[in-house]
Protein backbone atom coordinates (compact mmCIF):
# COMPACT_ATOMS: atom_id res chain seq x y z
CA UNK A 1 0.00 0.00 0.00
CA UNK A 2 1.48 3.59 -0.78
CA UNK A 3 1.12 5.80 1.48
CA UNK A 4 2.62 9.45 2.88
CA UNK A 5 4.87 11.00 5.49
CA UNK A 6 4.05 14.40 6.95
CA UNK A 7 6.44 16.51 8.37
CA UNK A 8 6.56 20.21 9.37
CA UNK A 9 9.85 22.90 10.09
CA UNK A 10 10.15 26.07 11.50
CA UNK A 11 13.50 28.31 11.55
CA UNK A 12 14.46 27.28 15.32
CA UNK A 13 15.16 23.86 14.28
CA UNK A 14 18.29 22.37 13.79
CA UNK A 15 19.45 21.46 10.50
CA UNK A 16 21.66 18.06 11.60
CA UNK A 17 19.03 16.69 13.08
CA UNK A 18 16.29 17.28 10.38
CA UNK A 19 19.22 15.42 7.96
CA UNK A 20 19.40 12.83 10.28
CA UNK A 21 15.36 12.41 10.70
CA UNK A 22 15.26 11.98 7.07
CA UNK A 23 17.65 9.65 6.64
CA UNK A 24 15.69 7.53 9.29
CA UNK A 25 12.57 7.65 7.11
CA UNK A 26 14.59 7.38 3.73
CA UNK A 27 17.68 5.60 3.68
CA UNK A 28 17.28 3.19 6.64
CA UNK A 29 13.68 2.04 6.48
CA UNK A 30 12.56 -1.12 5.16
CA UNK A 31 9.39 0.01 3.66
CA UNK A 32 10.22 2.86 1.98
CA UNK A 33 7.24 6.27 1.90
CA UNK A 34 5.51 6.81 -1.34
CA UNK A 35 5.72 10.38 -1.19
CA UNK A 36 7.45 12.84 1.85
CA UNK A 37 5.58 16.01 2.22
CA UNK A 38 7.56 18.78 4.05
CA UNK A 39 6.34 21.95 4.97
CA UNK A 40 8.16 24.99 5.86
CA UNK A 41 6.47 27.02 8.67
CA UNK A 42 7.38 30.14 7.78
CA UNK A 43 11.05 31.27 6.33
CA UNK A 44 14.02 29.40 7.31
CA UNK A 45 17.20 29.56 7.78
CA UNK A 46 19.97 28.79 5.25
CA UNK A 47 21.35 25.85 6.85
CA UNK A 48 17.43 24.04 6.77
CA UNK A 49 16.95 25.21 3.34
CA UNK A 50 19.98 23.13 2.25
CA UNK A 51 18.85 20.17 3.99
CA UNK A 52 15.73 20.25 2.29
CA UNK A 53 17.09 21.12 -1.01
CA UNK A 54 19.41 18.52 -0.90
CA UNK A 55 16.94 15.81 -0.53
CA UNK A 56 14.95 16.94 -2.98
CA UNK A 57 17.34 16.80 -5.72
CA UNK A 58 18.27 13.81 -4.18
CA UNK A 59 14.41 12.26 -4.20
CA UNK A 60 12.85 14.40 -6.82
CA UNK A 61 8.72 14.08 -7.11
CA UNK A 62 8.49 11.39 -3.85
CA UNK A 63 9.90 14.39 -1.94
CA UNK A 64 7.44 17.92 -1.83
CA UNK A 65 7.93 21.07 -0.21
CA UNK A 66 5.18 22.95 0.60
CA UNK A 67 6.55 26.65 1.82
CA UNK A 68 4.28 29.06 3.89
CA UNK A 69 5.01 32.74 3.59
CA UNK A 70 4.78 32.72 7.75
CA UNK A 71 4.68 30.72 10.36
CA UNK A 72 1.14 29.59 11.11
CA UNK A 73 2.55 26.74 14.53
CA UNK A 74 2.82 22.86 13.68
CA UNK A 75 -1.22 22.51 13.76
CA UNK A 76 -1.97 24.81 10.88
CA UNK A 77 1.67 23.37 8.72
CA UNK A 78 -0.04 20.00 9.06
CA UNK A 79 -3.57 20.62 7.66
CA UNK A 80 -1.84 22.49 4.59
CA UNK A 81 0.25 19.40 4.28
CA UNK A 82 -2.44 17.05 4.52
CA UNK A 83 -3.68 18.54 1.42
CA UNK A 84 -0.70 17.81 -0.64
CA UNK A 85 -0.49 14.26 0.36
CA UNK A 86 -1.36 11.90 -2.57
CA UNK A 87 -2.37 8.96 0.11
CA UNK A 88 -5.11 8.08 2.42
CA UNK A 89 -2.14 6.33 4.66
CA UNK A 90 -0.48 9.31 6.14
CA UNK A 91 2.59 8.84 8.64
CA UNK A 92 3.38 11.85 11.12
CA UNK A 93 7.27 12.55 11.47
CA UNK A 94 8.97 14.86 13.60
CA UNK A 95 12.31 16.44 12.11
CA UNK A 96 14.79 15.99 15.27
CA UNK A 97 13.20 11.99 15.80
CA UNK A 98 14.42 8.83 14.54
CA UNK A 99 12.06 6.39 12.98
CA UNK A 100 13.02 2.93 13.88
CA UNK A 101 14.17 0.79 10.54
CA UNK A 102 10.78 -0.99 10.36
CA UNK A 103 8.47 1.53 11.98
CA UNK A 104 6.65 1.85 8.29
CA UNK A 105 6.89 -1.59 7.32
CA UNK A 106 5.06 -2.63 10.68
CA UNK A 107 2.51 0.11 10.35
CA UNK A 108 1.17 0.19 7.00
CA UNK A 109 0.92 -3.64 7.68
CA UNK A 110 -0.95 -3.02 10.51
CA UNK A 111 -3.29 -0.56 8.75
CA UNK A 112 -4.17 -2.65 5.80
CA UNK A 113 -5.11 -5.72 8.19
CA UNK A 114 -7.50 -3.22 10.07
CA UNK A 115 -9.46 -0.65 8.16
CA UNK A 116 -11.61 0.11 10.99
CA UNK A 117 -8.42 1.37 12.22
CA UNK A 118 -8.53 5.21 12.15
CA UNK A 119 -5.23 6.32 13.49
CA UNK A 120 -2.26 4.30 15.26
CA UNK A 121 0.81 4.71 16.88
CA UNK A 122 3.23 2.80 19.37
CA UNK A 123 5.92 2.21 21.68
CA UNK A 124 8.53 5.27 21.74
CA UNK A 125 11.98 5.25 23.32
CA UNK A 126 12.70 8.46 24.87
CA UNK A 127 16.67 9.61 25.00
CA UNK A 128 18.38 12.82 25.55
CA UNK A 129 19.52 14.89 22.43
CA UNK A 130 22.32 13.33 21.80
CA UNK A 131 21.17 9.67 21.55
CA UNK A 132 23.60 8.86 24.04
CA UNK A 133 20.81 7.73 27.31
CA UNK A 134 18.26 5.90 26.87
CA UNK A 135 15.10 8.19 29.56
CA UNK A 136 12.26 5.75 29.21
CA UNK A 137 10.02 4.38 27.14
CA UNK A 138 6.57 5.38 25.91
CA UNK A 139 4.05 2.97 25.51
CA UNK A 140 -0.05 3.16 25.46
CA UNK A 141 -2.90 1.49 25.63
CA UNK A 142 -3.58 -1.01 22.45
CA UNK A 143 -7.32 -1.45 22.07
CA UNK A 144 -9.98 1.02 21.34
CA UNK A 145 -12.31 0.78 24.29
CA UNK A 146 -9.35 1.31 26.49
CA UNK A 147 -7.76 4.07 24.53
CA UNK A 148 -11.19 5.98 24.41
CA UNK A 149 -11.07 6.00 28.27
CA UNK A 150 -7.72 6.64 28.73
CA UNK A 151 -7.84 9.85 26.46
CA UNK A 152 -10.21 11.49 28.95
CA UNK A 153 -6.97 11.73 31.22
CA UNK A 154 -4.29 11.78 29.21
CA UNK A 155 -3.12 12.19 25.15
CA UNK A 156 -3.83 8.28 23.74
CA UNK A 157 -1.46 8.37 20.30
CA UNK A 158 2.26 9.38 19.97
CA UNK A 159 1.88 12.11 17.53
CA UNK A 160 5.55 11.72 16.37
CA UNK A 161 5.04 7.90 15.25
CA UNK A 162 0.82 8.43 14.17
CA UNK A 163 -0.06 6.80 11.02
CA UNK A 164 -3.62 7.75 10.51
CA UNK A 165 -6.25 7.98 7.16
CA UNK A 166 -6.27 11.34 5.69
CA UNK A 167 -10.11 10.65 4.64
CA UNK A 168 -11.03 10.51 8.49
CA UNK A 169 -8.79 13.28 9.56
CA UNK A 170 -10.05 15.71 6.74
CA UNK A 171 -13.74 14.72 7.17
CA UNK A 172 -13.72 16.53 10.90
CA UNK A 173 -12.28 19.21 9.78
CA UNK A 174 -8.09 18.23 10.35
CA UNK A 175 -6.06 19.96 13.17
CA UNK A 176 -8.40 21.98 15.58
CA UNK A 177 -7.09 25.52 15.67
CA UNK A 178 -4.52 25.11 18.90
CA UNK A 179 -0.88 26.25 18.73
CA UNK A 180 0.36 23.57 21.27
CA UNK A 181 -1.60 20.21 21.97
CA UNK A 182 -3.31 20.10 18.57
CA UNK A 183 -2.41 16.48 18.36
CA UNK A 184 -4.82 15.67 21.48
CA UNK A 185 -7.62 17.70 20.29
CA UNK A 186 -7.74 16.00 16.67
CA UNK A 187 -8.19 12.53 18.39
CA UNK A 188 -10.34 13.85 21.02
CA UNK A 189 -12.51 14.96 18.10
CA UNK A 190 -12.20 11.87 16.43
CA UNK A 191 -12.81 9.47 19.39
CA UNK A 192 -16.29 11.55 19.89
CA UNK A 193 -16.88 11.02 16.70
CA UNK A 194 -17.14 7.27 17.05
CA UNK A 195 -13.49 6.62 14.63
CA UNK A 196 -11.56 3.62 16.25
CA UNK A 197 -7.96 3.96 17.09
CA UNK A 198 -5.37 1.26 18.08
CA UNK A 199 -1.63 1.10 19.06
CA UNK A 200 0.57 -1.66 18.47
CA UNK A 201 2.91 -3.26 20.71
CA UNK A 202 6.08 -2.54 18.74
CA UNK A 203 8.96 -0.08 19.29
CA UNK A 204 8.89 2.24 16.36
CA UNK A 205 10.89 5.42 17.43
CA UNK A 206 13.56 7.18 19.28
CA UNK A 207 12.16 10.55 20.34
CA UNK A 208 14.74 13.46 22.10
CA UNK A 209 13.36 14.25 25.17
CA UNK A 210 15.53 15.26 28.64
CA UNK A 211 15.96 18.64 30.86
CA UNK A 212 14.26 20.73 28.08
CA UNK A 213 11.63 19.16 27.10
CA UNK A 214 11.19 19.30 30.78
CA UNK A 215 11.47 23.01 30.97
CA UNK A 216 9.06 23.90 27.92
CA UNK A 217 6.29 21.46 30.22
CA UNK A 218 6.11 24.02 32.60
CA UNK A 219 3.96 26.85 33.77
CA UNK A 220 3.28 28.60 30.51
CA UNK A 221 2.53 24.74 28.81
CA UNK A 222 -0.51 24.17 31.65
CA UNK A 223 -2.70 27.31 29.82
CA UNK A 224 -2.24 25.33 26.69
CA UNK A 225 -3.63 22.22 28.28
CA UNK A 226 -6.55 24.64 30.07
CA UNK A 227 -7.34 25.82 26.46
CA UNK A 228 -7.49 22.20 25.47
CA UNK A 229 -9.82 20.49 28.07
CA UNK A 230 -11.84 23.26 27.63
CA UNK A 231 -12.34 22.39 23.95
CA UNK A 232 -12.58 18.65 24.87
CA UNK A 233 -15.59 19.71 27.66
CA UNK A 234 -17.04 22.16 24.48
CA UNK A 235 -17.16 19.22 22.08
CA UNK A 236 -18.95 16.85 25.32
CA UNK A 237 -15.57 14.62 25.13
CA UNK A 238 -15.24 14.72 29.18
CA UNK A 239 -17.68 15.95 31.68
CA UNK A 240 -17.15 18.66 34.04
CA UNK A 241 -15.76 16.65 36.37
CA UNK A 242 -13.53 15.22 34.26
CA UNK A 243 -12.62 18.92 33.18
CA UNK A 244 -11.95 19.70 36.93
CA UNK A 245 -9.73 16.02 37.87
CA UNK A 246 -7.67 16.96 34.59
CA UNK A 247 -6.82 20.46 35.62
CA UNK A 248 -6.24 19.96 38.84
CA UNK A 249 -3.31 17.08 37.97
CA UNK A 250 -1.93 19.17 35.18
CA UNK A 251 -1.65 22.45 37.81
CA UNK A 252 0.53 19.67 39.78
CA UNK A 253 2.81 19.22 37.12
CA UNK A 254 3.68 22.17 35.64
CA UNK A 255 4.48 24.21 38.54
CA UNK A 256 6.74 21.12 40.37
CA UNK A 257 10.03 21.68 40.28
CA UNK A 258 12.13 19.36 37.36
CA UNK A 259 13.16 16.70 39.89
CA UNK A 260 9.19 15.99 40.80
CA UNK A 261 8.31 16.43 37.41
CA UNK A 262 10.16 13.82 36.06
CA UNK A 263 8.41 11.44 38.26
CA UNK A 264 4.94 12.87 37.75
CA UNK A 265 5.61 12.59 34.08
CA UNK A 266 5.32 9.13 33.74
CA UNK A 267 2.25 8.86 35.53
CA UNK A 268 0.14 11.80 34.00
CA UNK A 269 1.94 13.06 30.96
CA UNK A 270 0.54 14.52 27.72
Amino acid sequence: MKFSVLLSVYKEENPLYLNDALRSIWDDQTLKPSQIVIVKDGPLTPQLDKVIDEWKARLSEIFLTVELYENLGLGMALNVGLRHCKYDLVARMDTDDISLPRRFEKQVAFMETNPDISASSGIIEEWDDLFSNLLNYRSLPQNNAEILEFAKKRNPISHPAVIYRKSVVTSVGGYPPFRKLQDYALWSLMLKNGYKFANINETLLKMRSGEKFLDRRGPGYFENEYDLFKYQKRIHFINFYEFLRNIGIRFLIRFSPNIFKKVLYKYARG
